[in-house]
């Protein structure tokens, strides 16, 4: 039953009209009774906002619209469209990247380009390894990766006076920003049915540097938001045992689970120091990277049989193996063994959410809700 505008009204933001919120697609959703329902079988399917970084609108309300139209009830929330909703500062995000004429500057620099020359071909697909054609190259890394890797020479450029600037006034933003404008977001998502279960505060430089007070502010979100856990990027290095006890410790502080994520150095044996360090810390585990980093020590499956009581989420892609040339691919079409990951959870019962990641090629007649929309179908027919 559509909802009178008098019960919009009871939704309504701090600040916004019922009639301002008509005019948003998220509550032309809740006005219809919009409910979507993407746990089959038990195995909760979410997804993480990455997947729909080559939409328009990166906003927080566009977001949810994404999900709903995807037909998914919970996801992993990345920061870019919770701090906008949040109102931050807006040279707070890219100002710090660099590039732009200083790049363009630093490529006239070096004079005439050389002349074109054909680029090999190489395994865009499985279609194209069944065919002979040989893998790309690998990226990044050491000298023999074509240079340019980190520690390669040069390092970053030193920031500029108005970088600096922009930095200390996002970093003032963090730490007195009221957390019940996170609140607020927690209570529009569930309020058209989609729950926030983990959040990742990818913006925020995460080092033995970080102050207290920032760590303080991302653990104080992911709680306003309902996140059981929030999820970073696995420390590694000298400074890993004191990054994973830190952590620890400010999960323990808000109650919030750190889920650490892995690319290519996952392995059975990458989380043994987190995990072993406190219960706090979970794996947030990337099983499509895992499978095209060769599956070392064991398989998807076997990981999570090992480590299922230590899993916060874990992120759904289908990749090939290196093998294969390490491809990303539409769901159920490479080597990620998508099925017996979720027919698994499926029957050992488990919880912990699955999160979609959109990572291979959206086709031109086609856009990342409606690729999100297959991989959840994907998903449903393997479950039902």
């Amino acid at each position: 039953m559509a909802m009178t505008r008098r019960e919009l009204g009871k939704l309504a933001l701090p600040g916004l009209s019922a009639a301002a919120l008509l005019t948003r697609p998220l509550v032309r959703a809740l006005a219809a009774q919009t409910r979507p329902n993407s746990k089959f079988g038990g195995v909760q399917i979410g997804v993480i906002t990455y997947s729909y970084r080559s939409m328009p609108d990166q906003s927080a309300e566009a977001t949810l619209r994404y999900v709903l139209d995807s037909g998914i009830n919970a996801i992993e929330l990345m920061d870019g469209p919770a701090e906008m909703f949040a109102g931050r500062p807006s040279a707070g995000r890219g100002g710090a990247r660099g590039g732009g004429r200083a790049g363009a500057a630093a490529a006239l620099a070096q004079g005439p380009a050389a002349p074109a020359v054909p680029a090999p071909a190489v395994a865009q697909s499985l279609a194209d390894v069944q065919a002979g054609i040989p893998c790309a190259p690998a990226r990044g890394g050491g000298a023999g990766a074509g240079g340019g890797g980190r520690g390669g020479g040069g390092g970053r450029a030193q920031a500029t006076p108005e970088q600096l600037a922009a930095a200390e006034e996002l970093r003032a933003w963090r730490t007195s920003v009221p957390m019940d404008t996170f609140r607020e977001l927690r209570r529009m998502y569930n309020d058209a049915g989609v729950t926030i279960y983990a959040y990742k505060p990818d913006g925020l430089q995460k080092n033995m540097q970080t102050s207290d007070a920032e760590f303080d502010y991302v653990f104080g979100a992911a709680a306003a938001l309902g996140a059981s856990h929030l999820t970073m990027e696995l420390p590694g290095g000298p400074d890993a045992e004191a990054m994973l006890t830190r952590m620890a410790q400010f999960g323990e502080k808000h109650e919030v689970y750190v889920g650490y994520h892995t690319h290519g150095q996952g392995s059975m044996t990458a989380f043994d120091q987190a995990l072993a360090l406190s219960r706090w810390n979970m794996s947030n585990v990337d099983l499509g990277h895992y499978v095209a980093a060769g599956n070392v020590g064991g398989t998807p499956v076997q990981f999570l049989e090992t480590f299922h009581d230590r899993i916060s989420s874990f992120h759904l892609k289908d990749r090939t193996l290196p093998s294969h040339c390490a491809l990303t691919v539409p769901f159920g079409t490479g080597d990620g063994q998508l099925r017996e990951i979720l027919l698994t959870m499926k029957r050992n019962q488990w919880t912990f959410p699955a999160s979609v990641e959109l990572e291979y090629r959206v086709p031109a007649d086609s856009d990342a809700v409606k690729e999100v929309r297959k991989c959840v179908e994907f998903c449903r027919s393997v479950l039902a």
